[in-house]
């Protein structure tokens, strides 16, 4: 979990509790003063939904490869 001002409580999960299998890696990059270089994910319908922190800033060391979801709605059929 981290918390940053002004931004909801994220939740970095680990990969291995994460279907990577389900994801696809995107070009985007995006670059946080705080945390560092971030790399994408998307998933069928929802580009850039997940992102994570291959080598972030040693004050946010435990985020490394964690997984992050924007929140979002799911509807079941």
């Amino acid at each position: 979990m981290l918390r940053e001002t002004g931004c909801p409580v994220r939740y970095y999960l680990p990969p291995e509790d994460v279907r990577t299998d389900l994801l696809s890696p995107s070009g985007t990059r995006t670059h946080c003063p705080f945390k560092g270089d971030a790399s994408y994910w998307s998933l069928p319908g929802a580009a850039d939904l997940v992102w994570a922190y291959p080598e972030p800033k040693d004050e946010v060391a435990a985020i490394k490869d964690h997984f992050c979801f924007y929140d979002t709605e799911a509807v079941a059929d």
